[in-house]
């Protein structure tokens, strides 16, 4: 395999791993999981209402950093490499 398919073959992995996670977060504990974790309360708040309302789009956000962060070590392995 040459380098590019190498770099969008790992580019792709990792969108795969954020997109799983964050399917998790958003549809497993936002919708799937909510009435079980509506059982524990975080100031206040029912957790799976939270994850439905807030904690999904903080995940999201954090998830873009981790695609950034990794893409530009990826951008720099293969820079190096030529």
């Amino acid at each position: 395999m040459n380098k590019t398919n190498n770099y969008w073959k790992t580019n792709l992995k990792y969108l795969v791993v954020l997109l799983i996670i964050w399917f998790t977060v958003s549809f497993g504990f936002g919708i799937l999981l909510a009435d079980t974790l509506n059982q524990i309360q975080i100031a206040g708040f029912k957790l799976g209402f939270w994850f439905a309302q807030q904690g999904a789009i903080y995940i999201f956000v954090i998830l873009i950093f981790v695609y950034i962060y990794l893409m530009n070590r990826l951008d720099q392995k293969f820079k190096n490499q030529k």
